[in-house]
């Protein structure tokens, strides 16, 4: 090929980017001033399951000043409580609510969370646009049959297909309702509130004041953030999709219905997450980072070829035939009540709030402290049988089918009540853990935490429940008291008292209390037992 035929390739090549840079110039300019208008936005038109949408973006600023709760839709106010944005159900509204009640006990933490994570995030909420003449029957967008001659959405194409336009929003032509997202919306009304006045008050799910307040001076010395960093908050940007709520043709009564399903269709999808999956996906909090560490790499709990899981990663509870030793949900509750005697400050100092995730020095130095737990731990004789026994049977009690030890070890809230106690022993009380288990070993050997069923235990009445003849997680603070002072954690006499009378109550059933015996004696015969 000669030069003479590469050069018009070259040139027209040249002249298609050109023009494909300057488009986009155009394009940008154009964007520019479309973005810019006050009661427009720029949207994409979509459509699923026949109902049309229209997703675009909006600051945190406007969302908290235009957009209003569900509840609060005209259709609803007869019912409508403005003091708690909230419907009083009864037999005439019941049949309208739309939403579930707003807990505002939610607000501080959530603009809280927004205001001190650097990487905060909030889904997308879907709104719906009102206009007045929806409630009135006789405005001239009702047709003679009742049926709505245009929607309450008026959308301006800017492409050929329609897909791509403007959206009117202007606060004199139409109000917006929170569909899906209210407690988002709440959070960050509460953020503005905060970084307007300087301070938020902490409310109870009915919204009565609870007489406590964060400000934006403990966000600064608390979480590091800087003035100008949270000024910038009202700038950011939230995902936001329209709906109408009447679309033309509809009656007030279709409208109502349509926008009712579609609230329940989106909430009967978003089930929440369990407590476990909480804990594997938690990055703030150190003592569920710490549980699934060693859920992972402690070789009591690791899983490993040819042994079946130790660990049910979702659930918070162990079913009867489960072969699993704990759950994560359990190790996080070992891990917050054993490490939270020495890092108390890795929980946060509102109850609520959300904690700021350790430095990885400190975290390395919980993992260290958490895993030599459970090398004691696995030193125990109950855990020691896991080898040649499954779970199952040391969990079971001695009156289901196919039998078994009734073993506190083996049950999730035994688990946590030991590590409790242990926590306020080795920290609080300085004891050391090879002494505390030299004593558990013996214990255990004894059969200590065997046979929660029979009255001989210390954990009937307390761990067990000898009424409804199962396992009563009730009982955990009173079992953890109880392993303390077994260990000798507990010297003061006026304490003693106060622990035997629990014991005794505890024992108590139907006005009957039962002695260590089994036999039938007044409260202040069951004494404690002996101090290992």
């Amino acid at each position: 090929m000669n030069e003479s035929t590469a050069y018009p390739t070259v040139d027209i090549a040249s002249e298609y980017l050109e023009r494909e840079h300057k488009d986009k110039q155009l394009l940008a300019i154009l964007l520019e001033r479309f973005m810019n208008q006050k009661d427009s936005i720029l949207v994409q038109k979509t459509e699923m399951g026949g109902t049309e949408a229209y997703v675009g973006s909006v600051t945190l600023e406007w969302f908290a000043g235009r957009v209003r709760f569900a509840s609060a839709l005209p259709l609803l106010q007869q019912k409508y409580n403005p003091h708690t944005d909230n419907i009083e159900i009864d037999a005439e509204s019941i049949d309208e609510i739309q939403q579930r009640p707003l807990d505002w006990s939610r607000q501080l933490p959530l603009a809280q969370y927004l205001a001190s994570r650097k990487n905060h995030k909030f889904p997308p909420v879907l709104v719906v646009i009102n206009q007045s003449w929806v409630d009135n029957p006789k405005a001239v967008e009702w047709s003679d049959r009742s049926t709505a001659k245009s929607s309450t959405i008026e959308f301006t194409p800017l492409d050929k297909e329609g897909k791509v336009g403007l959206l009117n929003v202007s606060e004199e032509h139409v109000t917006i309702y929170a569909l899906d997202g209210q407690h988002r919306l709440m959070g960050v009304q509460g953020l503005m509130e905060l970084l307007k006045t300087g301070r938020l008050q902490r409310y109870k799910k009915d919204k009565t004041p609870d007489d406590t307040f964060i400000t934006v001076d403990d966000l600064i010395e608390q979480y590091h953030v800087q003035p100008a960093y949270l000024q910038s908050l009202p700038k950011e940007k939230i995902g936001i999709e329209f709906i109408c709520a009447v679309e033309k043709g509809e009656t007030r009564e279709q409208a109502r219905r349509r926008v009712r399903s579609i609230f329940v269709h989106v909430n009967l999808m978003a089930a929440p997450l369990t407590k476990g999956q909480l804990a594997q996906l938690n990055e703030d909090d150190g003592f569920s980072i710490v549980a699934r560490k060693i859920a992972v790499i402690h070789p009591l709990l690791e899983q490993r070829e040819g042994r079946k899981p130790r660990v049910n990663w979702n659930s918070a509870t162990v079913a009867a035939k489960s072969t699993v030793l704990t759950t994560l949900q359990a190790l996080t509750d070992m891990s917050e009540r054993y490490l939270g005697q020495k890092f108390p400050h890795w929980k946060p100092l509102d109850k609520g709030l959300i904690p700021i995730r350790p430095e990885d020095e400190e975290l390395e130095k919980g993992l260290q402290e958490f895993h030599k737990l459970f090398d004691y731990l696995a030193s125990l004789p109950s855990y020691k049988i896991l080898e040649d026994e499954d779970t199952p049977a040391l969990r079971r009690f001695s009156f289901e089918k196919h039998g078994g030890e009734g073993n506190m070890l083996f049950r999730p809230v035994g688990q946590v009540a030991l590590a409790q106690a242990l926590g306020i022993l080795v920290f609080r009380k300085g004891f050391n853990l090879e002494d505390i288990f030299k004593k558990l070993r013996k214990f255990d050997q004894q059969g200590g935490f065997s046979g929660m069923e029979y009255p001989q235990s210390l954990w009937y009445g307390v761990l067990y429940d000898p009424n409804k003849k199962r396992v009563q997680v009730a009982g955990r603070d009173l079992a953890a008291k109880l392993l303390i002072y077994i260990l000798g954690g507990i010297q003061d006499q006026m304490e003693l008292a106060g622990l035997r009378k629990d014991l005794a109550k505890a024992r108590t059933v139907e006005n009957k209390t039962i002695s260590f015996d089994g036999k039938l004696v007044e409260p202040k015969q069951v004494g404690l037992p002996t101090i290992l």
